[in-house]
């Protein structure tokens, strides 16, 4: 039996986080930089983004959708955009650990 705290979200749950961080890095590397996230990976990701410390502000006016962009060093993230336009990349190991309280 896997050992760790479970991930759970509104579309899937993991069993515990190194499971989930494989399937989001999984997600990541099928996607490159300035190409948009299909529906399905975006309603895991929108799930996924609840779990954020600052996932009121990260939401802002709503999402429109998710793409991956060049981070630092070389690799790659995902971002949101906004319905008004705007965007911010954010951490999927970040809402993994689950930072968020409420």
């Amino acid at each position: 039996m896997p050992r760790g705290k479970p991930v759970d979200l509104e579309t899937r749950s993991f069993s515990n986080q190194k499971e989930a961080t494989i399937f989001f890095k999984a997600m990541l590397a099928r996607y490159r930089p300035k190409q948009r996230v299909s529906d399905e990976d975006a309603a895991d990701l929108a799930a996924l983004l609840k779990r954020h410390a600052d996932y009121r502000d990260k939401l802002g006016v709503g999402i429109d959708h998710f793409e991956v962009m060049r981070a630092e060093f070389g690799t790659q993230c995902f971002r949101l955009v906004r319905t008004d336009g705007t965007g911010e990349d954010f951490s999927y190991p970040h809402c993994i650990a689950g930072a968020r309280t409420g």
